[in-house]
C-alpha cells in the first residue's frame, strides 16, 4: 500500500511539473523531471515513454509547420500541376461571344487585301512579279483579327518584313539553295526580332519563301521592300477601314 501511495503521488508530481514546462519549452520539460520520480513503478515508466513520443511528435509536426510558413510551401495536387498543360488546349475565355459585325468586318477586310494584291498581280503579270504571297495572308490575320496585339504594330511590322526578307537574300547568297541556308535564315531572323524588340511572326516565312521560290530570285535585294513590305503598305490601309468599321457600324 505505501509503495503504490508513493507511485501515485510522484505520478501527480510528474503530471504537474509537465504542465508547468510545456508552455515554456518543450525541450527541456523532460530534463526538469528527475529520473527518481519514476523510480520504483512500471506504470510511471510507462506514463514517461508516452509523454516523451507525445512530446516529440508535437516538437516535430511544430518545426514542420514552422518551416512551411517561412518558406511558403505549398502541396499541390496532380490535378492543379495539370492544369497549366491543358488550359493551353482550350479555347481563350472571354467575358462575351464576338458579336456578328466583329467577324464580318475582318473577314471582309481580308477579301478586299486579297483582290486588291490580285488585281495587282494582273497587272505586273508581264514583268514576271507577283505581290500575293503567302506571308501577306497571315499578315491579314494579325492586323483584322487582333489589331491590339504586339504583331500588329507597325514598328514590329515594317523592321521584321524588311529585316528578315534581307536576311533571306544574304543566307541565300551564302550558303545557296538548301537546308542549311533556310535553317539559318529562319535561326537569324528569329534572333533579329529579338534583338530589334519587333515580333511578328509572318515575316519569319519570308526569307524561306525567297530561298525556295526560284521566281524571287531576280529581286535580289529589292525583296526586302517589295512585295512584303510594300504588300504591307496596302493591308495597314485596310486595317484602318476595317477598325473604323467595327467601331462604328456594330450588329
Amino acid at each position: 500500500m505505501a509503495a503504490q501511495a508513493r507511485a501515485n503521488y510522484y505520478y501527480h508530481q510528474s503530471n504537474v511539473m509537465a504542465a508547468t514546462t510545456l508552455t515554456s519549452s518543450p525541450s527541456t520539460c523532460l530534463n526538469s523531471i528527475s529520473p527518481l520520480l519514476f523510480k520504483g513503478s512500471s506504470f510511471v515508466r510507462n506514463k514517461k515513454i508516452a509523454l516523451e513520443r507525445s512530446l516529440g511528435f508535437e516538437r516535430t509536426t511544430s518545426l514542420r509547420r514552422k518551416k512551411g510558413r517561412e518558406y511558403g510551401v505549398v502541396v499541390a495536387s496532380s490535378t492543379n500541376l495539370a492544369a497549366p498543360l491543358w488550359d493551353s488546349w482550350k479555347p481563350e475565355k472571354s467575358s462575351s461571344a464576338p458579336s456578328i459585325s466583329d467577324i464580318l468586318w475582318p473577314s471582309a477586310g481580308a477579301f478586299a487585301a486579297m483582290a486588291i494584291l490580285g488585281k495587282m498581280d494582273q497587272v505586273l503579270a508581264p514583268k514576271g512579279i507577283s505581290m500575293t504571297i503567302a506571308p501577306l495572308g497571315a499578315v491579314c490575320a494579325v492586323l483584322y483579327a487582333s489589331p491590339s496585339s504586339p504583331a500588329a504594330r507597325k514598328y514590329n511590322m515594317f523592321m521584321a518584313q524588311i529585316g528578315c526578307a534581307a536576311i533571306g537574300v544574304l543566307a541565300f547568297s551564302i550558303f545557296g539553295p538548301g537546308w542549311l541556308a533556310r535553317s539559318a535564315a529562319l535561326a537569324a531572323s528569329i534572333a533579329f526580332m529579338i534583338y530589334t524588340r519587333s515580333n511578328h511572326p509572318p515575316a519569319a516565312s519570308l526569307p524561306i519563301l525567297f530561298i525556295d521560290g526560284v521566281k524571287l530570285h531576280h529581286l535580289n535585294f529589292w525583296y526586302a521592300i517589295f512585295p512584303g513590305a510594300a504588300g504591307c503598305i496596302i493591308l495597314s490601309l485596310i486595317q484602318e477601314v476595317v477598325c473604323y468599321l467595327k467601331d462604328n457600324f456594330k450588329f
